[in-house]
């Protein structure tokens, strides 16, 4: 019997496309999240109504993002990345609520036109039964032959069962073998125990590395930019109106222009990476591409000080040790609420390798994890980050905090070096928050 597949090159029909466009729509992966909505609403109606076989990305910012017309896209890349989110929420509605479509659409990477096909449809093998034919006239089976035909199939099924389960043994260490060289860090149970709440979870995980570009301009123009500044671009405005040379206004572009990063946390952020080597959950963002709907939904871990990654400043209003610049190139900590024997001042100037806030905390809706690395230089970030993976100096701090488990915690920590070794820290102060549980 012939089974009729459809072909795919047989074009869906316009009313199948946007009835499938409606329940993607109304999907709980894009429900709350208007803009993407509109985003995809608008390339379709470009391509289904209008006929447009090319759709450029400056169109869509003007169109969705309300950027204005002369906007440089290579500065301001808030299509690419809501872009990059929206596929991801098209894929996950095929393989959830949207499994048994027959109708299939996605924007193709390098492109904003959607591609709708329909699903390939899934043919069962036919199965063939075996029969056989007796001979007529055969010799009657002596009884002994009989028994023998009888065990035959049992000694033959014993011999797979077993076959089957050495395979089984082999195959299961085996891959308990690999296991383990992937994820050496599984076996220190503290280091564990803090980072499979990063790893191992439905909810994907977020490391936003910082700016530098961001600093070098307020370093240029000495003084501090706010995070809606950062996040909406403005500054580059500020900056352009100020008394600069023509000179110093053509750098200004040029950095501004570019996405610096510290060499320092982006090793950390790759160590990172590391406790995740197939990729499932952990992604690395820079802060200028980061977006607020991955912070109300993903765990996050901010790289680098609250100058360079203005997503810190969403987080200090809730910390005890705060970074503030002043008017040296030392920027102090402020201890908010000092317990006996602590500093009110943390003076970096005094101690030039630095300090690090280590911080772990809810996000702000309360359903995932923040993990903070701020270093006042990016060596001190990077031995912050040595101290969250190294099972000797973290379980040192869970027993100073007599605790069976990590809570809620800020930790500030001093940045040293002996000479020819690593950057090394010291707990000066911590805080614990276990009531955030």
């Amino acid at each position: 019997m012939e089974v009729s597949l459809p072909k795919e090159s047989e074009t869906p029909a316009s009313e199948e496309c946007w009835a499938l466009l409606e329940r993607i729509g109304a999907s709980p992966g894009l429900r709350r999240a208007p803009r993407l909505r509109e985003f995809l609403d608008y390339v379709a109606r470009r391509s289904l109504r209008d006929g447009c076989n090319q759709i450029h990305e400056q169109e869509i910012g003007i169109a969705v993002f309300g950027r204005t017309a002369d906007y440089d896209t290579s500065v301001d890349n808030i299509v690419r990345a809501s872009a990059t989110e929206l596929r991801k929420r098209i894929e996950t509605y095929f393989e959830s609520e949207g499994s048994h479509e027959p109708l299939i659409v996605e924007i193709p990477r390098g492109s904003y036109i959607p591609v709708f096909r329909h699903r390939p449809a899934v043919v069962e093998p036919i199965r063939l039964g075996s029969a056989g034919t007796a001979t007529a006239g055969a010799s009657e089976t002596k009884p002994a032959a009989r028994r023998a035909l009888f065990w035959l199939p049992w000694v033959i099924a014993g011999l797979v069962v077993a076959t089957l389960s050495a395979c089984c043994i082999s195959l299961w260490m085996q891959n308990r073998a690999i296991y383990k060289s992937l994820y050496p860090w599984k076996d220190e149970p503290t280091v564990s125990a803090l980072w499979s709440q990063f790893v191992d979870t439905n909810r994907g995980t977020d490391i936003v590395i910082a700016d530098q570009s961001f600093l070098l301009l307020q370093n240029i123009d000495k003084q501090v930019f706010s995070f809606d500044e950062y996040l909406n671009r403005s500054y580059i405005n500020r900056l352009q109106a100020t008394n600069l040379s023509p000179d110093m206004r053509g750098v200004v572009d040029l950095i501004a222009s570019k996405n610096i990063g510290s060499l320092g946390e982006f090793r950390l952020g790759q160590r990172i990476l590391a406790l995740d080597p197939q990729g499932k959950n952990i992604h690395l963002y820079g802060a200028r591409e980061y977006m607020s709907l991955l912070l109300a939904r993903d765990n996050v871990i901010l790289i680098g000080g609250p100058i360079s990654n203005p997503w810190q400043q969403l987080f200090a209003s809730r910390m005890n040790f705060i970074e503030e610049p002043d008017s040296s190139r030392f920027n102090p900590i402020h201890n908010r609420a000092p317990a006996p024997g602590e500093q009110a001042v943390y003076s970096t100037d005094a101690n030039p390798l630095g300090y690090c806030i280590v911080a772990f905390l809810p996000n702000p809706n309360h359903n995932g994890k923040v993990l903070i690395i701020e270093g006042t230089s990016a060596e001190a970030t990077e031995a912050g980050g040595n101290f969250l993976l190294s099972e000797n100096q973290l379980s040192g701090f869970q027993e100073r905090l007599h605790a069976a488990s990590l809570p809620y915690f800020e930790v500030l920590l001093k940045t040293s070096q002996a000479s020819d070794t690593p950057f090394s820290t010291v707990v000066t102060a911590y805080r614990t928050y276990p009531d955030l549980h």
